[in-house]
């Protein structure tokens, strides 16, 4: 029993050695994992809340947006900018102004939503679909040049179709054929053979004596070659 007494006596020491060392250590760690815990907790909470608030506010927005009532429209939506800038919400709603204040002749307004929604909103696919509605109303005010910037720069890959088509409108309003033929059969490629919007392009083509035929046979062409290189690479 006395060696037991001594063994346990030393473990006690080793014990009491090591808190003494390392046990601030140990609990300053404690804390910040827990802090951390409570933090992203509170956060998850205030994410919850902030999203409700604005899905509520974005509702009224929308119901408003029916009511054609300009000042109403603006009042809520600078408050869904002010209070809730970061939820998607947000963006939606600017996109939501921007088309009642477009039928509704207010194209400034219009342009001021969209304008927002392409600067602020901190989803890409938002600011990309900003970005090319403002380029169809600037192309619309035969404001050429600004409707080109904003079709400048990076955009998702799956809007490269989008933008070839719009970046074709404004080339050929400025005259610049070659280039719009170009910027057409671009988006003609990017876009699904299935896609309805192909229509369109091949009628844009065809009115550049375009004939769009030889590019979907390419595609064809280019489909069962990688097909036929999958299959081999299979086989060996």
């Amino acid at each position: 029993m006395a060696n037991l007494d001594l063994e346990e006596q030393e473990q006690l020491d080793q014990l009491k050695a090591f808190w003494n060392q390392y046990g601030n250590y140990i609990t300053w760690a404690l804390i910040a994992v827990l802090g951390a815990f409570v933090g992203w907790n509170l956060y998850q909470r205030w994410q919850n809340s902030q999203s409700a608030q604005a899905s509520a506010l974005f509702d009224e927005l929308d119901r408003v947006a029916q009511s054609k009532d300009p000042v109403k429209i603006e009042r809520v939506f600078a408050d869904l900018k002010e209070k809730f800038p970061s939820t998607s919400y947000a963006p939606q709603g600017g996109l939501l102004v921007a088309k009642v204040q477009f039928e509704a002749g207010k194209f400034d307004e219009a342009k001021a939503a969209l304008n927002w929604v392409a600067e602020k909103s901190a989803d890409e696919g938002y600011r990309a679909v900003a970005r090319l509605r403002l380029a169809g109303l600037l192309l619309e005010s035969k404001s050429l040049d600004d409707a080109l910037k904003q079709l400048s720069g990076s955009f998702p890959g799956e809007f490269s179709g989008l933008v070839a088509d719009r970046k074709g409108d404004v080339l050929f309003l400025q005259g610049k054929t070659n280039e719009a033929k170009a910027e057409y059969e671009k988006a003609f490629k990017a876009l699904d053979e299935k896609s309805e919007y192909r229509r369109l392009l091949e009628v844009k083509l065809n009115a550049l004596g375009v004939d769009p035929k030889p590019l979907i046979a390419n595609e064809k062409e280019a489909s069962a070659a990688g097909q036929t290189a999958v299959s081999g690479a299979g086989k060996n």
